[in-house]
């Protein structure tokens, strides 16, 4: 599957996946006005375009023949909750819900760490109900190595933070 660096013309095919998988992953039982209000605000093109020409971040998605089904979005200098993570965050590993299974997320996450150079780790945080994305990581070679907490306004969500070790 095609695995290729986010383009300008991509923004609005991202933000959109970003909105569809974000529901679908957290939204368990009905959509309400402060998490429409979240996803709405924060998974613009504008947002998006801004994301992929900032130079800190590395975006790389999966399409097929009908457009992007997967994105990964890198954040450089963006230090880890935890200690010994280092400053690479893996921000975001979207695939949409029809197509998990295929490799899509490992196809991103091998093109993300075949452009990362000599970093030594990268680190993540998923919501500690996501089950399917934490069998996934460790799945993938990611450890457990602590917690944070997920903020929207007031509303705290307890997330794992997990680390891979590139070298």
């Amino acid at each position: 599957m095609p695995v290729r660096s986010a383009l300008s013309s991509d923004a609005s095919s991202i933000a959109a996946l970003s909105i569809e998988v974000w529901i679908g992953t957290y939204i368990k039982r009905g959509v309400s006005a402060f998490f429409a209000d979240y996803a709405l605000q924060t998974f613009t093109p504008d947002k998006t375009l801004a994301l992929i020409a900032n130079p800190e971040q590395m975006i790389l998605v999966s399409e097929n023949v009908e457009g992007i089904d997967g994105v990964l979005r890198l954040s450089r200098n963006s230090p880890a909750p935890v200690e010994g993570c280092g400053d690479l965050e893996i921000a975001t590993l979207y695939v949409q819900p029809r197509h998990h299974g295929k490799g899509i997320g490992r196809a991103l996450l091998r093109a993300a760490f075949e452009r990362l150079g000599d970093a030594e780790t990268v680190w993540l945080a998923t919501n500690s109900e996501n089950t399917p994305a934490i069998g996934f990581y460790l799945a993938q070679g990611f450890q457990q190595v602590g917690e944070t907490q997920f903020r929207i306004k007031e509303q705290a969500y307890r997330n794992n933070v997990y680390a891979y070790r590139l070298s």
